[in-house]
């Protein structure tokens, strides 16, 4: 994402409330996996789209901030043979997800059953639920399941009109996640993190 591109977006969100928004939504992030008993971050999509970007994004951000917690486990819907080990982990792992876990859902549409199925597992084992999802129609939900909105104790509704705010967030998520909240306001801090996405090195690991 260009530097003209980033400006024009942040100045359209500027006075939405949408910044601010996300802010709050990464400092609930950094303090559920900083919190005391905390064990990992276990890092979902849906079974059309992967959050690969953030992945790579969070890992770097915790190192940067050592806040090693926010380093996540991509949890994926098919696991390919021979798949390395950092991304052989399936959606398994939320059904064994405990009190300590925090789960991040990334859904810019609807969460399928099997998805909510597990992540509802998971809050019923106690752990903490985060979801950023497209805020579009829910789809059908299975006999017994909650959808994504009320499974997760915080909530970050993205506008699925265009793909890049979209994208947007979850930068802004990762960047903010990062940064320890009382070094500025949450809106000065976003603005100048949101500089930061045409200047950081690419990550091949992922």
């Amino acid at each position: 994402m260009d530097a003209v591109r980033v400006s024009a977006l942040r100045e359209r969100l500027a006075g939405t409330g949408w910044l601010e928004a996300v802010g709050g939504f990464a400092g609930d992030l950094r303090r559920a996996v900083s919190r005391r008993g905390a064990e990992g971050l276990l890092l979902v999509g849906t079974e059309a789209y992967e959050p690969w970007h953030l992945a790579a994004h969070l890992h770097d951000e915790a190192a940067w901030s050592d806040v090693p917690r926010l380093a996540p486990t991509l949890l994926r819907h098919q696991v390919p043979p021979q798949a390395p080990a950092h991304l052989a982990h399936g959606l398994r792992r939320l059904t064994e997800a405990g009190r300590g876990a925090t789960v991040l859902v990334i859904a810019p549409a609807a969460a399928d059953g099997t998805l909510l199925e597990r992540v509802q597992d998971a809050r019923r084992h106690g752990a903490t639920v985060l979801a950023v999802d497209g805020a579009g129609p829910a789809g059908p939900a299975a006999a017994g399941l909650a959808d994504l909105a009320d499974l997760a104790h915080r909530r970050l509704a993205v506008g699925t009109a265009e793909e890049e705010p979209f994208d947007l967030a979850q930068h802004l998520v990762s960047l903010a996640a990062g940064q320890r909240p009382a070094r500025c306001a949450a809106l000065q801090r976003l603005a100048a993190l949101a500089g930061r996405l045409t200047a950081g090195p690419t990550v091949s690991r992922w």
